[in-house]
């Protein structure tokens, strides 16, 4: 049986937002597009997040995603960085919501760990990982539109593992929900 589904992954920036669509194909992915959406030509923090707005819709409307993945903010010690982070994240969310697409958030530790094994690896180590998957002849010189690709195969895989049928709190708990197969 062959299932299509399109993943819009994000890395959201409030300078440079990384976009990347997934394309998967029964148990094969493959990379549609890549990008960067960058709105430094407005001068108000307003005028970028209606950009980036804007632009997410396009891609949206674009090559219409089944779902969007984003990648969940980091904590920083700059607390302006932050917002303005959160802010762009909630206007590429909003854009995903109002054409009822389905959002999933990633850390980035488990996205870097998704694609490279390692949670901590660079946006380096992650594009070089890619490259050599996808066959990725030249990477982009914004490394954050293959941080958003990795943002969508880490989506990809999440939903394909399978779902643990209980979960249980310790030992004790799984014995008393499992009695007989204790001996």
């Amino acid at each position: 049986m062959t299932i299509k589904k399109s993943i819009l992954g994000i890395d959201p920036g409030s300078n440079v937002m990384g976009y990347g669509i997934l394309n998967v194909v029964d148990k094969k992915t493959t990379i549609a597009t890549m990008g960067i959406i960058t709105p430094g030509k407005y001068k108000t923090h307003y005028e970028k997040l209606k950009y980036i707005f804007d632009r997410v819709l396009s891609v949206i409307e674009e090559y219409k995603p089944d779902e969007v993945a984003l990648e969940a903010p980091f904590y920083g010690k700059n607390v302006q960085s932050m917002l303005k982070l959160g802010r762009a994240q909630g206007v590429a969310m909003a854009a995903a919501l109002q054409h009822g697409l389905p959002i999933f958030e990633y850390a980035p530790l488990k996205v870097k760990q998704a694609i490279t094994g390692m949670g901590r690896a660079s946006k380096e180590q992650v594009a070089y990982f890619l490259q050599k998957m996808y066959g990725i002849e030249n990477l982009p010189k914004a490394l954050d539109a293959t941080d958003a690709v990795a943002v969508a195969f880490c989506h990809w895989l999440q939903s394909n593992r399978p779902k643990q049928q209980k979960e249980f709190r310790n030992w004790e708990d799984f014995i008393r929900k499992n009695p007989g197969r204790v001996k």
